[in-house]
């Protein structure tokens, strides 16, 4: 998980990903735009110790990108986070499609189950669908399902939560927990996010939420899978 302090973004790989990534405009905005006139970005991971430079486009990042994702046997559904460790360097984490942390054990050898001793607590497999509905959009207030309770990502103490659409865009909410029904639910971001995605009043969305229960919890949009 992102330290919170330090700007970060996430990128589900769609098709044709080898060919570039964008950046999401509110990253760009805030944090590259104006701040630098350098156009090479440095990514480092923890598969490797080498550096790997990515050179960014407009708001793609391009040349050298095939590369990297060749080196991290990166696959359509992936999740990549990239936290920006300044001066134009990037520490990127890959997460696999069913949203667990890909352990590099060493260099080109992968594996998605590390031992519990050598990673952090996260929670990433509590899935639940979503309906927008006249009533949440009007109230801009949604409740997570009841199951929402057991996952280990959530805790009463959390004031927000992360939604994070399939372009890798992303808005900070209020998450609260409501002692008289029982249940999590998010507020104030809600239809701004549907608005955002241009959905409608019956449209469904797919969350996974992803957290270790002490920082802020992601609730990530899945990509769809083609059939």
């Amino acid at each position: 998980m992102p330290n919170s302090h330090k700007p970060h973004f996430l990128k589900p790989l769609l098709p044709d990903f080898h060919s570039g990534v964008t950046i999401p405009l509110g990253f760009f905005s805030q944090h590259i735009e104006g701040k630098t006139n350098r156009k090479t970005w440095k990514l480092r991971s923890d598969a490797t110790d080498q550096t790997w430079e990515v050179i960014q486009e407009g708001r793609r990042l391009t040349g050298g990108w095939k590369d990297f994702t060749t080196a991290h046997d990166l696959q359509i559904g992936d999740i990549v986070i990239f936290k920006h460790e300044g001066d134009m360097v990037f520490h990127v984490t890959p997460f696999g499609p069913s949203c667990c942390e890909i352990q590099y054990t060493h260099p080109h050898i992968i594996n998605e189950e590390a031992d519990a001793d050598d990673v952090p607590s996260f929670s990433f497999d509590y899935c639940f669908q979503a309906e927008v509905t006249a009533s949440n959009l009007k109230e801009d207030k949604l409740y997570l399902p009841e199951g929402s309770t057991t996952c280990t990502a959530l805790n009463k103490q959390c004031q927000e939560i992360i939604l994070v659409n399939k372009e890798g865009n992303s808005w900070t909410v209020s998450l609260r927990f409501s002692e008289a029904d029982g249940m999590y639910y998010i507020r104030r971001g809600w239809r701004k996010l549907c608005r955002a995605n241009r959905c409608a009043i019956g449209d469904l969305f797919v969350f996974n939420v992803v957290g270790d229960g002490k920082t802020t919890p992601l609730m990530c949009v899945c990509p769809e899978r083609e059939e």
